[in-house]
């Protein structure tokens, strides 16, 4: 038995898919390239110093930030650079 196939025999190919796929946008149906990082967390669940991490485009950075600050969710936002993608799938 192996585990990476209990999704599915599609499964596999769709993480091998997400690995080597540029960074994207965060907003529902949006494709463009990400170039902003905008670090949030839910004071509810998380501790103070963890930070989740949307991604967005120059276009939609401004409604994310509206969705977060709304909810009392949103840190910061910090551009994102296309090095940094491989040091958070690290963390």
């Amino acid at each position: 038995m192996n585990i990476f196939n209990l999704g599915g025999a599609n499964a596999a190919g769709q993480a091998d898919q997400r690995a080597t796929a540029s960074a994207m946008c965060s907003r529902k149906g949006c494709r463009a390239d990400a170039d902003w990082q905008l670090l949030w967390n839910n004071p509810r669940i998380h501790t103070p110093e963890r930070r989740k991490v949307w991604l967005s485009c120059d276009e939609h950075r401004a409604w994310l930030e509206d969705y977060l600050q709304t909810r009392g969710l949103w840190k910061e936002s910090v551009p994102f650079l296309a090095d940094e993608e491989s040091a958070n799938e690290a963390r």
